[in-house]
């Protein structure tokens, strides 16, 4: 979250922790992320968005209210809102995210597709005349945008991020060896030994898990380059989303990514090697940007700053 004239204000996962049986709210960001796979029948931990959209509209709404209190706002200040969404969003998710908000305490929700985000906080022209190439890979969504004179010339849009690599190292681990893993065990394996392209001083990992035969702890030892067999699948579907924006993209842009590069954004494209695998596939340079993570609320914090010159970038709901 980022509030004006303060910077970043908040930067926390996208969880929340409710007791079903009271529908009290036990924690949200990390505190709940921390609670996943280890909390008793009666206590959730759940992410309420999924593939860029909303799952379940009243655990949002709760969780937008506790957010924007924890950075002091009451029912006697409501703010104007700013939100980053999927350019691939539909009008039925874009009603959803802007009532909820709403409801949760904005005097106005205004919605920004996170590729312009993304491209602002990278500190990319994206008023001039020349092309500017964006991956961004978040948890749910990858979005690969063309952009040029402030607008998206060219857009290709998968629910696919780095939450699918994650089960994609469960289900291998469940398909190879019998073990169940959960979600924060298969995200630390991913961030310890994950890698898209081999990596210098490669290292293996220990992983604990249920043995679903006997129900009993059990320990395997995986190698990186299991890990990336594992997620194989899932990186090309992000690499075939980038190939297929650039065939899209007009010719006399297509030479400025030669000359400027693209540029990788989101918490995906942390994955290491990514950006050199990206780059032998394409045939262009790819950059990783300074704050990969930070990117995109960068950006929405500029159009905030700058509330008035640049609302025309915001998205229109209809209906």
């Amino acid at each position: 979250m980022y509030s004006r004239g303060r910077g970043i204000v908040l930067n926390e996962p996208t969880v929340i922790a409710l007791n079903r049986q009271t529908g009290e709210v036990l924690a949200t960001g990390h505190d709940a992320w921390k609670m996943i796979g280890r909390t008793p029948g009666y206590i959730v931990a759940v992410r309420p968005l999924r593939g860029g959209a909303i799952t379940d509209f009243d655990i949002t709404e709760r969780m937008i209210r506790l957010l924007l209190q924890r950075v002091g706002v009451t029912r006697f200040n409501r703010p104007r809102v700013v939100i980053c969404v999927p350019s691939a969003i539909t009008e039925v998710e874009k009603r959803a995210v802007t009532e909820a908000t709403r409801r949760a305490g904005a005097s106005e929700a205004n919605l920004l597709e996170q590729p312009i985000a993304a491209a602002i906080g990278a500190d990319l022209p994206i008023e001039e005349p020349v092309g500017n190439m964006v991956i961004d890979i978040g948890g749910g969504t990858t979005e690969t945008a063309v952009i040029s004179l402030g607008g998206i010339v060219a857009l290709e849009a998968i629910r696919v991020g780095s939450f699918d690599i994650d089960t994609a190292i469960q289900n291998h681990i469940r398909r190879e060896y019998g073990i169940a893993i959960g979600e924060r065990t298969a995200e630390e394996i991913k961030v310890a030994i994950g890698s898209a392209d081999p990596t210098p001083e490669e290292l293996h990992a220990e992983v604990r898990g249920r043995d679903l035969m006997t129900g009993l702890p059990k320990t395997v030892v995986l190698s990186p380059d299991e890990v990336r067999g594992a997620i194989a699948e899932v990186v090309q579907s992000i690499i075939d989303s980038v190939i297929r924006c650039l065939s899209k993209a007009p010719p006399e842009l297509s030479q400025d990514f030669l000359m400027r590069g693209v540029n990788l954004v989101g918490g995906g494209g942390l994955l290491r090697g990514l950006d050199q695998r990206l780059s032998r596939e394409i045939g262009v340079p790819v950059l990783l940007v300074d704050a990969p993570l930070e990117c995109v609320v960068l950006g929405a914090g500029y159009c905030i700053e700058n509330y008035d010159a640049l609302r025309t970038m915001f998205m229109g709901v209809r209906g």
